[in-house]
């Protein structure tokens, strides 16, 4: 592979953005988001639209998310925030002297994913970094592999996802494009109540101080290798385990209940033990003050469903899909009005919070933490050949991570991407796809 391009593409605009020059401070949302880059690759073959068609849609698409061309920076008050300053998104373009047949298989690759993708900048670097860095991977065939990185504390997945439908609306598009008009109040998501008071217990939960004795601070960086895996899901895969539910329940929450049960028993944990699950809840439309759902930024807070692994193994799929359920269910607006009262007094005492999201490196085992894109519209990423034929989200760097998204190979089916301990994989291989719901990997 050899790279044969790099350059700052700046957004289009008719008229000076409202925005343009602004030091945004980040909001609470943003600062509980994990502090590292996302990156995801996505599969196009031939024909496809060449370079200069792809980066004239991605000048007019970013022109209505200016955080993509800013950077994140410190601002006099030394809050961190995202500086407007139209800097632009980092291209790079590269050339692959293969067909991509040999190294794409099943809508999954056979090679490493290696290079693909720019070099995710190191943790204490990413001030003044391009916040999306984007590289047009070309094959000797025609085929397109776009590698993408952006940093979390721009874009939650569903802010991310609408941006990508609308870079590829303006490539297929060209001068008919008609740019959309997102909601950018951040500041909207975290109005605190008039005498804040917060009524849940947000450390060790969101944040922690310096001197919290959180369940994160407990995660340690492991001594074994992390290897990332695909597990793929049929429609029928998916409609027999609903069966097994015995009651109305979600792709998701019967999905998680699955994968929970299998990577718990893979990890041959003591039956006593708990284990939970972080899960990304979308709060756009939970709050008091519903935010639209094109607002762009971040707007997720977690669920934590937590049982004994004997009760993980031993109940039902019904009884597990329930436990998800309710801590879901507890993330509603007096907690998301609690957790932004709860910021605000933070911020009143200058106190320092430190996000207990996972950093890179870490191990969660034995728990788990899970975010889902299956509401992501995967046929609207179509650059104006067809949609991609696959989408992958390489080098999960957390152990215990996964992402749940539509499988682009198997209509209905779902694919998880998860990063495993590599002494974990082969028995999580063994019993990934049976539905016997107390199925053990041999010895």
């Amino acid at each position: 592979m050899e790279t044969t391009a790099s350059k700052m593409v700046k957004p289009v605009y008719s008229a000076p953005h409202p925005l343009a020059g602004e030091m945004i401070p980040l909001t609470l949302f943003d600062r509980a988001a994990m502090d590292t880059f996302v990156s995801l690759i996505l599969v196009y073959p031939a024909p496809t639209p060449s370079n200069e068609a792809l980066m004239e849609g991605l000048r007019r698409a970013v022109a209505p998310y200016p955080h993509l061309a800013g950077r994140l920076a410190v601002d006099r008050s030394g809050r961190r925030s995202i500086h407007l300053n139209n800097d632009g998104v980092l291209v790079l373009d590269a050339e692959v002297p293969v067909d991509m047949a040999s190294v794409v298989a099943d809508c999954c690759f056979t090679a490493t994913t290696e290079g693909l993708y720019p070099a995710l900048p190191p943790p204490g670097e990413n001030i003044g970094a391009a916040l999306l860095q984007i590289k047009l991977n070309r094959y000797k065939c025609g085929g397109l592999v776009i590698g993408i990185i952006h940093h979390h504390h721009a874009a939650d997945g569903h802010s991310f996802s609408n941006f990508l439908t609308t870079w590829a609306s303006a490539v297929r598009q060209a001068s008919d494009f008609t740019a959309p008009s997102p909601s950018l109040d951040r500041a909207a998501t975290a109005v605190p109540r008039s005498v804040p008071t917060p009524a849940f217990d947000h450390r060790c939960t969101e944040f922690s101080g310096e001197e919290d004795g959180c369940r994160s601070s407990s995660y340690s960086h492991p001594t074994c290798k992390i290897k990332n895996l695909t597990l793929r899901f049929t429609a029928q895969f998916v409609t027999e385990l609903k069966a097994r539910v015995g009651a109305p329940c979600s792709t998701f929450q019967c999905l998680l209940a699955h994968v929970w049960k299998k990577i718990t028993a893979a990890r041959r944990l003591k039956p006593d033990e708990f284990t939970q699950v972080r899960v990304a809840v979308d709060c756009r439309g939970r709050a008091n003050h519903a935010v639209p759902p094109d607002f762009f930024g971040n707007m997720v807070l977690w669920a934590f469903p937590r049982l004994q692994v004997r009760d993980v193994l031993g109940w039902t799929y019904g009884g597990v899909v329930g436990a998800i359920r309710d801590a879901i269910g507890r993330v509603d607006a007096a907690y998301i009005q609690s957790f932004v009262d709860f910021g605000s007094l933070a911020d009143v005492n200058r106190e320092e919070l430190a996000a207990t999201a996972p950093t890179s490196g870490t191990m969660l085992c034995p728990d788990l933490e899970v975010d889902s894109s299956l509401g992501f519209r995967f046929h609207q990423i179509d650059l104006g050949h067809g949609p991609p034929s696959a989408f992958l989200m390489p080098d999960l760097p957390v152990e215990g991570l996964m992402t749940f998204v539509p499988s682009c190979s198997a209509k209905g089916g779902v694919d998880v991407h998860m990063a495993v301990a590599e002494g974990h994989v082969a028995a999580l291989e063994h019993i990934c796809y049976s539905l016997d719901e107390r199925a053990k990997p041999k010895l």
